[in-house]
């Protein structure tokens, strides 16, 4: 037993001292800070790129009346067929595309083309099909013949809000299905990047040992399963360090944020109050609309208040449990991996096998983001290998205790017989050089007696 540990304080030390550990660890949460907002702010970006597009309206209902915006712009043309426009549209300097209406569209919403050499944005097409709907509503509207129609439609249209509310035996309380959703995918996101990626350090590194046959001088002194447990669980405690590091200084990231947020919106409430009193003592103050300065930072606040009723603790808690869980069981099939191959360009035919199930977990996530209950959820969340995705997926949404606790024990059921035969793969493995190994032969050592 002291070996062992030996070996992880080793493999620990090591590890945690290179820069890249360092810079990973501050750098950590901002860097997925950046990757969780940059999609979101880029998809939000209009195009800077102008675009302009000629229509050829043979409806002559439908002339200026698709709005332009800053890169976009309509010119409406006539006498000149669609196919003569076509030819001109090639070599033309002026036009991005052709949009073509038929004077059957009112009956026949599907008659509307547009035509490009060049692939325009999605957008281009949203644009125009919203257009042209809103306004052929409008027309069989007008035919009803009801008076200040236009008033009455803009009246009626009403935005709801659905408040979720979440009924327990403690009571109720309100919800954020989108919080959740953005909590789920983050936690089972980052276990399928975690696994994969500190798997795949075991294994690189049980390559690297053994091709400069170091491995050699390691195990005359401790047995090769001895070696592979030390590896598995220091870079284990590697990842632990990390995660704790990156968890830290996230909660202290949010606490001055939000500390930020309430000292700002009180020093708005104070001036507003003392606004008044300037006011009402007579003296001559500056009209001032504190409701607008303090809008932002009040819907940031709410942001933060939606946390309040979420179990941090419990989705942090079988986050590392579920984590640790399906590293074990990962990590030990990636060192049997490295102790079988002499290089990485080897690794390929044995790594199918694991990659399916992780990819698999992962597909499975996004569905139970919208169906955490179904059967295909539940059941995805007790297989093992696919369970520390799936059921981080599930808990945020409230899952019954008993369906969280068979799908850990299965998973730490399932982790110890992997540690087991990846023992037995290892053992023979570590020694081999310069031969190609088949399935064939790894079952048969798994056969073998100690």
């Amino acid at each position: 037993m002291n070996k062992i540990f030996l070996i992880i304080k080793r493999e620990y030390l090591t590890r945690i001292r290179k820069k890249s550990f360092l810079i990973m660890s501050l750098l950590g949460p901002l860097i997925f800070a950046t990757f969780s907002i940059l999609p979101a702010w880029l998809m939000t970006r209009e195009s800077e790129e102008m675009i302009k597009v000629a229509v050829i309206d043979s409806s002559g209902e439908f002339i200026n009346k698709i709005p332009e915006t800053k890169t976009l712009k309509f010119e409406y043309i006539s006498g000149i067929s669609v196919n003569s426009f076509k030819k001109v549209l090639k070599n033309s300097q002026e036009f991005n595309a052709l949009l073509f209406i038929s004077p059957s569209i009112t009956y026949a919403p599907s008659h509307v083309w547009l035509y490009y050499y060049n692939q325009p944005n999605l957008n281009l097409s949203s644009h125009i099909s919203n257009a042209l709907k809103k306004e052929i509503e409008a027309k069989k509207l007008q035919t009803f013949n009801i008076e200040n129609l236009d008033k009455i439609m803009e009246s009626v249209k009403t935005d709801v809000a659905v408040q979720s509310v979440k009924i327990s035996e403690k009571g109720e309380k309100a919800s954020k299905t989108e919080i959740l959703m953005i909590i789920s995918y983050a936690a089972g996101f980052l276990i399928y990047m975690f696994i994969f990626m500190f798997g795949a350090q075991v294994m690189r590194s049980v390559i690297e040992e053994k091709t400069s046959r170091i491995v050699e001088i390691i195990i005359s002194s401790v047995k090769p399963f001895q070696l592979m447990i030390g590896k598995v669980f220091g870079v284990m405690l590697v990842v632990l360090t990390q995660i704790s590091i990156w968890i830290v200084m996230t909660m202290a990231l949010s606490t001055v944020a939000q500390n930020f947020i309430s000292h700002k919106s009180n020093s708005t409430k104070i001036e507003a109050t003392s606004q008044n009193i300037m006011t009402q003592s007579g003296t001559i103050a500056a009209p001032q609309n504190p409701a607008m300065n303090q809008g932002n930072t009040e819907a940031i606040s709410e942001i933060f208040s939606y946390f309040d009723d979420i179990p941090v603790v419990q989705i942090v808690s079988w986050f590392i449990f579920f984590f640790i869980g399906g590293y074990l069981l990962y990590g030990s099939l990636f060192a049997a991996i490295g102790s079988v191959v002499d290089t990485d360009t080897d690794t390929q035919q044995f790594m199918l096998p694991i990659t399916i199930p992780l990819m698999l977990g992962l597909f499975v996530m996004f569905y139970t983001l919208n169906n955490y209950n179904s059967p295909v959820a539940f059941w995805f969340s007790m297989i093992p290998l696919t369970s520390p995705i799936v059921m981080m997926a599930r808990i945020p949404f409230g899952v019954p205790a008993w369906q969280i606790w068979l799908s850990a024990f299965i998973l730490i059921a399932s982790f110890i017989g992997a540690i087991w035969m990846a023992g037995k793969i290892y053992r023979t493995g570590i020694l081999l050089y310069g031969k190609k190994v088949s399935y064939k032969e790894i079952f048969k050592w798994l056969t073998y007696k100690n």
